[in-house]
């Protein structure tokens, strides 16, 4: 889908000032409200808003320690053992990937002993061949959006 600089300007809006209204971001952007809710709208049809809830701190929930955890998995167990990680409340992401592994998780642990609790789980879970752990030490770049909406609105004022 193409962003174009309006709904750059409207994302822009969005994640900087997430907990304004929709008439405010219509003030603001100087656009009828139902032009804003409309574009709004075809964003999150299209898949561009996937949510607009709270983000969270696993650290400010007790969960201080992260850790990347590759998985391998027994062929043909993909999807079985994909299932089963979403049943461990510790995994707030995984994905399938190419390289070392079949499975990449981001983990979150009270401590060292419960993140060591979480990967023996892991590799008790059947189709899990083996796993490899690598711990965060610092974030040196948060989750973020706006470089890359920018960058892609750029990108359609210069095509045009």
């Amino acid at each position: 889908m193409a962003v174009d600089e309006l709904d750059t300007r409207i994302l822009r809006l969005m994640i900087e000032q997430p907990r304004t209204s929709v008439r405010e971001y219509a003030r603001v952007l100087g656009i009828a409200r139902g032009t804003l809710q409309a574009r709004i709208d075809r964003l999150e049809r299209n898949g561009v808003i996937t949510g607009t809830g709270p983000v969270l701190s696993p650290a400010a929930l007790g969960h201080p320690v992260l850790a990347f955890v590759h998985i391998e998995v027994t062929q043909g167990h993909l999807d079985d053992v994909g299932e089963a990680l979403a049943e461990v409340p510790e995994i707030v992401e995984a994905f399938s990937i190419t390289g070392g592994g079949d499975l990449l998780t981001r983990v979150v642990a009270r401590d060292n002993g419960h993140l060591e609790d979480v990967i023996q789980r892991l590799i008790n879970l059947p189709g899990v061949v083996r796993t490899r752990t690598e711990m965060a030490l610092r974030e040196r770049v948060p989750h973020r959006m706006l470089p890359l909406v920018e960058s892609v609105g750029r990108r359609t004022r210069t095509v045009r």
